[in-house]
């Protein structure tokens, strides 16, 4: 998971893919990039948080009003090397740069290809390195164009030879030296990709992301989502084409509103508050159901993703809601991080509890998932070390039993303890005196129980192991 963001405006956009990437900082943490272009590639990679790396003279060299910005989760490749760092570049043909949020399924026999029968070499393991030499590829083969109509048919053709060969989730933003911007989406919309319009001196100026959380700050209006299948061209000169290349069923990630999107983004026409908001009313009723005569003293949310759906289960049992365990916002998110021992060692940093909300209670914990089991079982300790008299955990997702293959960092079976155990052996070894997971069915209801969205099946790959975004390549 990753977060990518593109803009086209009639001034210097460095300083709002900048700010823009300050929104986005929670899709990823392992380092960042800028690239903006006047007549030439204007680019600035680094490892770690947006503010830590990008300063103020950096951004004075990254001149251009047409700029796009990368925060990278690493789901393929290595976290160590920079080369890795997007947004990747090619100077032929014309210079393209790119920027990837997702996963291809497919890696491996691509990749081989390029190299058999392109004789184009890759420098990383990286998926998205990959990306970027088919693209510029299949715009290779196309003739010269005469206007700007030509080229976005001519860049059509070669997006949608993209689509036909690259298998698995991707949404892209790219952009064309002496040509634009531009943004597409795989056939599935695995992964989000939304644009925004804002008017100024009676110019529209765009800007894609993957999700809309920097618009309110610059400006922008959210105008609907990148369709599945679908390529959006924003011209130098302001104009707009847009065209649906081939579109499959709609499998949305379930896990975007469960856990990496921020709360204040819409996505595929979903709030995601409001359907955290339904999360925790689905789960409260399934805890009445399952608990009928407990009833927790206070509920504390796993803050701050959790916060939302905690919520909206004590007011639908009429519970005491409490912010229990205070974060420290300087540590990173855990989920996200690159390896399972900075995960362990971050939780205790992270998380403190609040003993006057907590001793002598009987306490339900509610988080967003389980995924790995360490760090609820961490959190689980905390609390009864401050003195909880019980403690009962509840999960809005249901048991993570399947690895991922379209963009978030969970590639074994062995890492999942759902997989591993049954739910009253997870019971024990979080030490829960009770456990309950929300089900799928509640869960998908309470993803897509309102709004134009059109989401049937979104996809539930790590849910029930259906792996709907293209065929898994066994290397």
């Amino acid at each position: 998971m990753c977060g990518i963001v593109g803009i086209i405006a009639k001034q210097a956009v460095a300083a709002e893919i900048f700010e823009s990437l300050i929104h986005l900082q929670h899709r990823g943490q392992d380092a960042v990039g800028i690239l903006t272009y006047d007549t030439k590639m204007h680019l600035k990679v680094g490892k770690g948080l947006v503010n830590e790396f990008l300063k103020t003279d950096h951004l004075d060299s990254l001149t251009g009003n047409i700029g796009i910005g990368h925060l990278r989760y690493p789901t393929s490749g290595s976290t160590e090397n920079i080369a890795e760092a997007q947004p990747l570049t090619l100077v032929h043909p014309y210079g393209i740069a790119l920027a990837h949020n997702g996963n291809l399924v497919n890696y491996h026999s691509l990749a081989q290809k390029l190299l058999a029968q392109h004789r184009r070499h890759l420098n990383t393991h990286s998926d998205s390195e990959v990306l970027i030499h088919i693209l510029a590829n299949n715009l290779a083969e196309q003739p010269h164009a005469e206007n700007e109509v030509e080229f976005f048919q001519h860049l059509c053709a070669a997006v949608n030879k993209l689509q036909q060969e690259v298998q698995g989730s991707y949404s892209v933003i790219s952009a064309i030296v002496g040509k634009g911007l531009f943004a597409f989406r795989d056939p599935h919309g695995n992964r989000p990709l939304v644009m925004g319009e804002r008017l100024k001196d009676n110019q529209i100026e765009y800007c894609f992301a993957s999700e809309n959380t920097p618009f309110h700050s610059l400006g922008f209006t959210l105008a609907g989502d990148i369709a599945p299948g679908e390529i959006i061209y924003i011209s130098e000169s302001g104009n707009l084409y847009r065209q649906v290349l081939l579109q499959k069923k709609f499998h949305p990630c379930i896990f975007e509103y469960v856990y990496f999107a921020r709360p204040d983004a819409t996505i595929n026409d979903i709030n995601v508050y409001r359907a955290r908001l339904r999360m925790g009313e689905n789960l409260a009723k399934a805890w009445q159901k399952e608990f009928p005569t407990l009833r927790p003293d206070v509920v504390v949310p796993v803050p701050f993703t959790s916060n939302t759906a905690a919520l909206a289960f004590a007011r639908e049992l009429n519970l005491n809601y409490s912010e229990g365990l205070y974060k420290n916002p300087f540590i990173g998110r855990t989920f996200i991080m690159p390896s399972q021992v900075l995960r362990k060692r971050s939780v205790k940093h992270k998380l403190i509890p609040q003993p006057f909300e907590i001793k002598g209670k009987n306490v339900l914990l509610i988080d967003d998932s389980i995924v790995r089991g360490t760090t609820s079982r961490e959190i689980v300790k905390m609390v009864r070390e401050a003195g909880a008299r019980k403690i009962y955990f509840a999960s809005a997702c249901p048991p993570i039993k399947f690895p991922c293959y379209y963009g978030i960092n969970i590639p074994t079976k062995e890492e999942l303890i759902a997989h591993q155990k049954s739910i009253a052996e997870i019971k024990a070894y979080l030490e829960v005196d009770e456990l309950l997971y929300q089900s799928i069915d509640d869960l998908v209801e309470a993803v897509t129980r309102k709004g134009e969205h059109h989401i049937t099946e979104p996809c539930l790959a790590c849910l029930n192991g259906k792996y709907v975004c293209g065929k898994i390549e066994k290397t």
